[in-house]
């Protein structure tokens, strides 16, 4: 039996913060192989005498060669990403009788869900956003039924406090950033292009369900 570690962010997902798109992803990350990966990524950091958190809002010319690294890292090993895309212009709550919380928890369901395998075990970390996020903690643990699934763990943390967290964002931040066609920061359309070479894929439409290693689901909502 295996153990794998989800870090999860979300982005634009608020009901009425004007974003086209909601986005929720994670990077997993087998167990075993968690300070492998912190300690890989903190001596890039050294490298680059990179000091600060690492964020996609944070991305610029002067810090690109670091980001470009971190990326190239990404796609070298066996770190994987998973992410569902949201439009929000066709969320019709009202037709389901829920509000858009209801639609929120569904949504991490979907993400996290459908992608565990019941031989093995995972410990989910959310991101701290706000006071709320205990009680989504809370939520999530019902409505994921923890109780008799194979997640072991489900709690907060801060991101500054996981370097892999802190990838998430990254990865999150180009999706989002590349499908509100912005392109005013050079360094960031940078990278974006460099993810879509790796994955030989565009950013704007679902994977396949059996790719593992960057795996978009642009979720069809009728």
């Amino acid at each position: 039996m295996k153990t794998f570690n989800f870090y999860c962010d979300e982005s634009c997902h608020l009901e009425n913060d004007g974003m086209p798109y909601m986005v929720i992803s994670y990077v997993s990350c087998a167990f075993n192989q968690v300070k492998l990966h912190q300690q890989n990524i903190k001596i890039l950091k050294e490298k680059h005498s990179f000091k600060n958190e690492i964020k996609w809002s944070s991305i610029s010319k002067s810090k690109y060669n670091f980001y470009v690294e971190l990326i190239e890292y990404f796609f070298a090993n066996d770190l994987q990403y998973r992410a569902i895309v949201v439009p929000k212009h066709k969320i019709k709550n009202n037709d389901f009788d829920q509000d858009f919380d209801d639609f929120y928890y569904k949504m991490y369901y979907q993400l996290l869900n459908h992608k565990m395998n019941m031989e093995n075990k995972y410990n989910i970390y959310l991101d701290i956003k706000d006071t709320l996020s205990a009680n989504k903690v809370q939520k999530l643990k019902k409505i994921l039924n923890i109780k008799y699934s194979s997640i072991e763990n489900l709690q907060n943390i801060h991101s500054k406090e996981s370097l892999l967290m802190q990838l998430t964002d990254v990865l999150m931040g180009a999706i989002t950033y590349h499908l509100r066609g912005l392109n005013k920061v050079t360094a960031k359309t940078k990278l974006i292009e460099k993810i879509q070479k790796h994955t030989q894929l565009p950013l704007n439409i679902s994977t396949s369900k059996n790719f593992e290693k960057f795996n978009l689901f642009f979720i069809d909502l009728k």
